[in-house]
């Protein structure tokens, strides 16, 4: 497993990380989750990534309960507030008193004192930036969180959140969580060149597509029902025809290279040095150790210039 420095801090994650949405605490049973922890963690894997809102703390209790086993200081822990929580009007969102509840209610589930990195799960408009900011930089001070990040912000929000952070002295956002893989390439334009200039490193998610580049699914009519694209309800534009045949083209690479098509958009991803670590879900253990045998795989020009031609439909 390769590790890289976490935006502009000092902490490094490992290339591949690990995920909980729609998964531990939900439709994985729990034994598959606890195997799939145990053997990240095993291969190398030192970055776990949760939410309150997944499974509503069921995904951050399963997590927390499987990490025990190991050395605190052997892994970093992020996990994210913004979703609702409750049925009350402060049960959402990024107000001072959201984030400080929920952030005890997050330690408690998950059994630590404190989390490595903090995200704001969204941006919220109707809580004042500075005090959302403050807020995190308190929980910093306390020792509480030691990182803070952000997920799908805009490039201006974290302008504007980095410039306060500036100006008040509060701890500034080293980490962002974006939506990144060949099919959804949007922070290229904006997102990237800010966290390249700013410092602030990239956690993608959804990099293989939520399964599509995997190659497991054929057509539009055959997709299983138990499979993370039924679950989601996937439109017609995100499973389409066309997709499945530029994956299809995809897989003609990576058995050229004799890897898998999923370890060819893992390693697309992590060409962006800018990308911290791509982060993967699993319902079984088999998956993650598949996915870990991208880190480290280096493309050569040629081969990304011909996975271009493919995505842009040259």
């Amino acid at each position: 497993m390769k590790y890289r420095r976490l935006g502009g801090s000092g902490v490094k994650v490992s290339e591949i990380s690990l995920g909980s949405w729609l998964t531990y605490g939900g439709y994985v049973e729990q034994e598959n989750a606890v195997r799939s922890i145990e053997t990240a963690y095993d291969a190398g894997i030192n970055f776990f990534d949760t939410a309150n809102v997944y499974e509503r703390g069921a995904a951050e209790e399963l997590l927390g309960k499987t990490l025990k086993n190991y050395a605190r200081e052997s892994f970093v822990l992020a996990t994210k507030v913004f979703g609702k929580m409750g049925e009350g009007p402060n049960d959402q969102g990024l107000s001072r008193k959201h984030i400080m509840e929920q952030c005890e209610a997050s330690l408690r589930r998950l059994g630590t004192d404190y989390v490595d990195i903090y995200y704001c799960h969204r941006f919220h408009p109707e809580t004042p930036l500075l005090e959302t900011l403050r807020a995190l930089d308190d929980l910093v001070r306390q020792g509480k969180v030691l990182y803070v990040g952000v997920s799908q912000w805009t490039a201006a929000q974290m302008e504007a959140a980095l410039g306060l952070a500036d100006r008040y002295l509060l701890d500034r956002i080293v980490v962002n969580q974006p939506i990144y893989n060949m099919f959804e390439r949007y922070i290229e334009d904006e997102i990237i060149p800010l966290g390249e200039e700013k410092g602030i490193g990239q956690v993608v998610y959804s990099p293989l597509a939520q399964g599509l580049l995997t190659g497991k699914y054929n057509d539009t009519d055959s997709i299983p029902e138990d499979s993370r694209a039924a679950r989601l309800g996937w439109d017609d534009k995100k499973m389409s025809p066309e997709r499945i045949e530029k994956v299809r083209q995809l897989i003609d690479i990576a058995g050229e290279l004799d890897i898998k098509v999923g370890q060819l958009a893992l390693a697309w991803i992590l060409r962006q040095p800018n990308v911290s670590s791509a982060l993967v879900g699993a319902s079984r253990p088999e998956q993650v150790k598949e996915n870990i045998g991208a880190s480290g795989i280096e493309l050569e020009t040629e081969v990304l210039e011909r996975i271009e031609g493919i995505l842009s439909g040259a």
